[in-house]
């Protein structure tokens, strides 16, 4: 066995481990924040959300009333 720092098992491949440091390295200076999203109308207005379902609960009872005929 000789001490002169060189791995006789190496290939010159980097490792799993390695290539997920060089990763992680790279990652956080490349990711950029994401603007923050508009708001939406039913976001601004929820009584139209409320609406919504209640004309879908009455369109829903109008049509299961048709069907117990």
């Amino acid at each position: 066995m000789t001490d002169d720092g060189v791995d006789p098992t190496a290939d010159g491949q980097p490792t799993v481990e390695q290539a997920a440091l060089a990763a992680e390295a790279v990652a956080p200076a490349a990711v950029a924040p994401l603007p923050p999203a508009p708001a939406s109308t039913l976001d601004e207005r929820p009584e139209l959300v409320v609406g919504g379902a209640f004309a879908g609960g009455l369109v829903l009872a109008l049509l299961l009333k048709r069907l117990a005929r």
